[in-house]
């Protein structure tokens, strides 16, 4: 699978490498998000069901999207919120990222809101393409 990623994406994929420089935590969370991304290529397509990484995402807005996560690691809990459009070459496109780890359920309050006004956003942008 094709994984495109949101702008906002980018820009917190700037922010932790910077905070990879200063501390072993730092480093991980980067390291955990390059695993999260590979193991979202190798997904085929939208999953008809939920795994133990890939699950649905019950706060889903308009769009459904669905959330990644990692193998246990001691105090991170790095989420990565994705979604599938339907089309017949399907992208698996990266929203946002954020450490649950620190905010916990509060993290899921904002997920649809947040995916809805950034998957239209990918929509125009690919639609002028």
């Amino acid at each position: 699978m094709e994984v495109h990623w949101s702008n906002d994406f980018d820009r917190q994929l700037t922010r932790l490498e910077k905070e990879a420089e200063w501390s072993d935590r730092g480093r991980r969370v980067p390291a955990l998000l390059a695993f999260m991304l590979r193991d979202l290529q190798r997904v085929p397509r939208e999953p008809d069901e939920e795994s133990a990484m890939l699950k649905r995402v019950r706060q889903s807005g308009r769009y459904e999207v669905w959330r990644q996560s990692h193998p246990f690691e001691p105090g991170i809990a790095l989420r990565l919120i994705c979604w599938f459009p339907p089309s017949p070459n399907t992208v698996a496109v990266a929203l946002f990222t954020g450490e649950k780890a620190s905010m916990g359920d509060v993290f899921y309050d904002s997920v649809g809101t947040r995916a809805d006004k950034i998957i239209e956003q990918w929509i125009r942008e690919h639609r002028e393409q």
